[in-house]
């Protein structure tokens, strides 16, 4: 397993947030949690533009179990119920079953990340996360020496989330990682963002963030958990096979059949905002292109 990732970006980066902690205790926290605030190439790019707001982080959404519009997770994801919250954790693991959240809460080590979130329309935000790492509740389960991937399911319960009374896609939203993908240490559950619970229409209570990747993979409200030795099916690949493939990698070179990807338009700049260069793997190259040393990026997207 790799050792654990070290924070690249700086608070310029951050959505401000000045209904909550100011920039002091930002910093007071991040110090707390042992992380790196060197700046670099990524962090770099995205000083000078105008930052995001916490509305935009909270207000500008995908999450189709809520409706399809940007703005109907947060108009209706209140109705959401999240605790009590269990996760079902199955198939190659040494110890499956439930798990409750407030027991994985009580037991993962949480810490901030702030990370890059780069969307397949061509939008981006900076978001600073609290969470732990995949691969922490992983080895918590087990992971035996068959496993070669893990799937994800999110929660379905049409009655609170009414997009899912919808045949907008195939219920419930499932998605999957390589396992060596999963127990990367950039590869984060989420349970929270800015110190605050993470909001429903952000994916509550608990969300897979993956940041290299676009942000169709970083799955909502999971529930499911299955440790697998075959490539599990994903929503939006079956949805589309030709325009979202498994790996999803942000990728510069290799442009959506209806768009480029080659730049984006970090949101809170207004439709007219500069537009700026998407950069190899969301920013992380060079954490994360040996994962895919050999492999052709544009036969397997």
């Amino acid at each position: 397993m790799a050792g654990r990732w070290k924070n690249d970006l700086t608070l310029d980066d951050v959505t401000p947030r000045g209904i909550y902690l100011n920039r002091r205790q930002m910093l007071t926290s991040l110090t707390a949690a042992g992380l790196g605030l060197s700046v670099s190439p990524a962090a770099a790019q995205g000083a000078d533009l105008e930052p995001n707001t916490f509305e935009d982080i909270t207000s500008y959404n995908n999450f189709y179990e809520f409706g399809t519009g940007k703005s109907d997770p947060a108009e209706y994801a209140g109705q959401l119920t999240t605790s009590p919250w269990t996760v079902e954790i199955d198939g190659l693991v040494d110890r499956p079953g439930p798990v409750s959240m407030d027991d994985i809460l009580s037991r993962m080590e949480i810490e901030e990340r702030i990370y890059r979130l780069r969307c397949v329309e061509a939008w981006s935000m900076v978001i600073p996360w609290q969470g732990f790492e995949l691969a922490d509740l992983l080895e918590m389960a087990g992971v035996q020496d068959g496993a070669q991937f893990v799937a994800f399911q999110t929660l379905l319960r049409p009655e609170e989330m009414p997009g899912q009374k919808r045949p907008i896609l195939d219920w419930p939203y499932i998605e999957g990682l390589r396992l060596d993908e999963a127990m990367h240490p950039l590869t984060i559950m989420a349970t929270g963002l800015y110190g605050k619970p993470l909001p429903n229409q952000n994916g509550a209570p608990l969300r897979l963030v993956v940041p290299w990747k676009y942000g169709f993979k970083s799955i909502k409200s999971i529930v499911r958990i299955t440790l697998t030795d075959r490539q599990p099916e994903t929503t939006w690949n079956l949805a589309g096979p030709d325009e979202y493939g498994f790996y999803a990698n942000v990728n510069p070179n290799v442009d959506h059949p209806r768009w480029s990807q080659a730049t984006e338009r970090r949101v809170g700049g207004g439709l007219f905002s500069r537009r700026i260069d998407t950069m190899m793997f969301n920013g992380y190259e060079d954490e994360v292109a040996s994962l895919y040393r050999g492999m052709d990026l544009a036969e397997n997207y």
